[in-house]
């Protein structure tokens, strides 16, 4: 997979799939049932570390994880997050730490936020580096932003994350992760930014592609799952590469999500 094929795909309205991914053994099963994509990322913090949020994730833990994903995927495009404290001092910091996770492994990194995140976006695309930019629930904020909540409902929450997609496309971001915000914003912003490739996670399915952390999907996640999430394993009591492969047949019909229960 390269950023032309997925470009291509956006371009052609064919669903682009995407699961979190930690190890190398993971990575080559999901990498076999022709994944699109892998994030390597920072929900790494709770789902392996048993953390209550992304916010203690270390830089040298996500290139760590991000090594072992990349030893065993071949094909599929491979995204890590830049976690919290890595970027937001300056951008030579932001510069320091999108290397450290190229030369891991990485083809692209993922930063969140909008507004003043832009100028980090065009300084590392300038020099070569692809990002993805997030929207909506950002985890890393989530103490800023009041909780697990979604984002955009009124008025001018909405007028925010459509300016925040535009300026990001503007500076070069090609990938666009939009969480927990609504499907009718989300398809808003897909229609309006034709070069940015969306991610929906709890946005409808309305968005160009689909991630799920893999854990929840797999139903292996303590505690109550997000309402946008479906256990793929328990489908005719299957394996985990059925699962996936499950997963991947449902996003690329179009049958998942189900905007009428995973939208909002």
């Amino acid at each position: 997979m390269t950023l032309h094929r997925l470009r291509e795909m956006r371009v052609k309205g064919e669903k682009i799939t995407m699961l979190t991914c930690y190890d190398a053994s993971f990575a080559h099963l999901l990498d076999r049932c022709e994944l699109d994509c892998l994030l390597v990322g920072d929900s790494l913090g709770m789902v392996l570390q048993g953390q209550s949020s992304t916010v203690p994730v270390t830089l040298d833990e996500m290139a760590y994880h991000t090594r072992c994903v990349a030893r065993g995927n071949r094909h599929a495009w491979l995204l890590s997050d830049l976690p919290f404290g890595s970027y937001q001092e300056s951008l030579d910091q932001c510069m320091r730490s999108s290397v450290a996770l190229m030369q891991a492994g990485a083809q692209m990194v993922k930063l969140e936020g909008g507004g003043w995140t832009t100028e980090a976006v065009h300084f590392l695309t300038q020099r070569g580096i692809p990002v993805c930019a997030h929207l909506g629930l950002t985890p890393q904020s989530v103490h800023a932003l009041g909780g697990y909540r979604v984002q955009g409902r009124d008025a001018d929450g909405a007028a925010t994350l459509r300016q925040h997609a535009r300026e990001l496309s503007e500076a070069g971001a090609t990938m666009l992760v939009l969480e927990l915000v609504p499907t009718a914003l989300a398809a808003e912003i897909t229609e309006a930014n034709p070069q940015l490739i969306t991610v929906g996670i709890g946005a409808g399915n309305v968005t160009a592609a689909q991630v799920l952390v893999l854990h929840d999907m797999l139903g292996i996640t303590a505690g109550k799952l997000p309402r946008f999430v479906r256990n793929f394993m328990q489908k005719d009591g299957g394996s985990v590469e059925q699962a996936v492969r499950l997963f991947v047949s449902e996003v690329k019909s179009g049958r998942f999500p189900d905007n009428a229960t995973h939208g909002f």
